[in-house]
């Protein structure tokens, strides 16, 4: 299919790519709302396989924290998406790395079991608010947590008022799901704790430049030479254009070609992809 460019000069901004960053849900699959049921987007698996066989550097990265990156990676990889657990990054494994420069010790974590797991394999000790000693963690991390009650409220309160700093996966009010847009959780726990502490929030997953800068770690290559594709102005987009990535919005999620096209700049993306087979038309791929 033709392209649908944003800007006036697609193919200069798109010879910067050397490697990709993909959002997960609208982009390359869709979840149902339990995040137990898959159905992979087309062309996903196609493109994918094409990055592999051509050697070109790709990640995936979610805002999900509800799995550790290698259970999700294999979930992936059965619905046929080539995913190695290196390439699956999630909130959870930025987190990690901001904390341990921050000097985080020990943390209270609000999320099912996987959410602090990358925390653990760091060496940062977490906690629930069943074990939890306000005064004995330096931070507090927020991600994907459909049980949670007042009890983990009052206790993340609790320890922010001693002290811990605030951190969250996503701060995303809504994403793509099989049923429609669905809630995001942590946007709903975050409010909740900062309606009662006005703490300010460490954002570890996208849009923030932390997770960019993973990213492009992660891909061995500057942040201008990424690029980013995912279905949300508010979030992939918003990283790319902060962070001078390559912004490449899919049609597939909670975004169609007209609200691409009427995004205010510091949301909008350098390309709309009709299907993730027009990557094929990237410098990098056409060589």
């Amino acid at each position: 299919m033709a392209r649908r460019p944003i800007t006036t000069a697609p193919l200069r901004t798109l010879s910067r790519i050397r490697g990709f960053m993909f959002d997960l849900d609208g982009t390359l699959l869709l979840s149902d709302r339990s995040l137990g049921g898959y159905e992979v987007l087309p062309g996903a698996i196609e493109m994918l396989t094409t990055l592999a066989k051509r050697q070109v550097p790709y990640v995936v990265l979610t805002n999900g924290s509800a799995y550790p990156p290698a259970e999700q990676a294999a979930k992936l990889r059965k619905l046929g998406l080539p995913v190695t657990d290196a390439q699956m990054l999630t909130p959870s494994s930025v987190t990690a790395e901001v904390m341990r420069r921050n000097g985080v010790q020990r943390a209270l974590v609000l999320g099912s079991p996987g959410v602090g797991h990358a925390l653990r394999e760091a060496g940062i000790a977490t906690c629930t608010y069943a074990d939890a000693d306000p005064s004995a963690v330096q931070a507090v991390y927020v991600g994907w947590h459909p049980d949670c009650n007042m009890k983990d409220i009052e206790a993340a309160c609790n320890a922010i008022w001693n002290g811990a700093k605030l951190y969250t996966a996503s701060d995303v009010p809504f994403f793509a799901t099989k049923q429609g847009r669905s809630m995001g959780y942590s946007y709903a726990i975050i409010g909740a704790i900062r309606r009662m502490t006005r703490a300010p929030v460490i954002l570890t997953g996208k849009p923030s430049l932390h997770a960019l800068r993973f990213v492009a770690a992660k891909l061995g290559v500057p942040r201008t030479a990424v690029g980013v594709v995912g279905d949300d102005p508010l979030v992939e987009m918003q990283m790319a254009v902060r962070g001078g990535a390559v912004g490449m919005g899919v049609t597939t999620g909670v975004t169609d070609v007209a609200a691409w096209a009427a995004q205010p700049v510091k949301q909008r993306p350098d390309w709309v992809l009709t299907s993730l087979n027009d990557l094929q038309q990237v410098p990098l791929l056409s060589d």
